[in-house]
């Protein structure tokens, strides 16, 4: 409880900022890094769960872990490297992509989102549904794009291994797929703990646990 405590002013200072800050852009990036996912981190923390546990031995580390949308890759147990079980064979193999053929993708996404923002000049000459398309398509690059050169410095400056926030989700096929192992897996990881599991251990004492899922809207990764 004494660790929530002195985590709260961190906490509404991180809540604050952006609110004011006058540009979208920044102001919208502001709240994503610091007012949602490290405040996240943060409450875990408190509570001696989530990516900031067990603490860093340096505080700059810290710091960047807490601040910025990554989270370190933990090594499998050993005793799980060989495991026959079929619930590990179905991590999809776009995992196992090297940095430079990543690096390469990252490039062509740059590419495609500036064809993309390009294209926004001729929209007078598009059907609804292909402005609708291209919409999509730039969110999903420039946040994918923004992750990246925020996790970048810190990998080169520090090395630290870091989880995959996106894993290709245009190549999922089944749903369970795209939201389990592909789309913003960081996010996902930072609300099963803080929300969906809360919430359905809540529901269920309600509820029961056959709908206890319900209510917790984002569904376990």
């Amino acid at each position: 409880m004494m660790r929530l405590l002195s985590l709260l002013p961190i906490i509404y200072l991180f809540t604050m900022l952006p609110c004011n800050l006058n540009s979208a852009h920044l102001g919208g990036s502001i709240a994503f890094f610091l007012g949602w996912l490290s405040n996240f981190k943060l409450l875990l923390f408190a509570f001696d769960q989530g990516p900031l546990s067990p603490p860093l031995p340096k505080l700059l580390h810290f710091i960047s872990i807490a601040c910025l949308p990554i989270k370190l890759k933990q090594d499998p147990p050993p005793n799980t490297k060989n495991n026959k079980n079929p619930s590990h064979q179905n991590i999809p193999k776009s995992h196992n992509l090297t940095k430079v053929t990543r690096s390469m993708l990252l490039v062509i996404k740059a590419l495609f989102l500036a064809m993309i923002i390009h294209a926004y000049d001729y929209r007078e000459n598009l059907h609804l549904y292909v402005i609708l398309s291209l919409y999509c398509c730039h969110t999903y690059l420039a946040v994918e794009i923004v992750l990246a050169l925020a996790v970048t410095p810190v990998q080169a400056i520090f090395g630290f291994k870091i989880e995959l926030q996106f894993n290709e989700p245009y190549l999922a096929t089944p749903l369970q797929d795209f939201w389990s192992h592909r789309w913003n897996l960081m996010v996902t990881s930072i609300l099963r703990p803080t929300v969906y599991i809360p919430i359905r251990r809540i529901s269920t004492n309600v509820i029961g646990s056959r709908w206890a899922a319900l209510p917790a809207i984002i569904r376990p990764s």
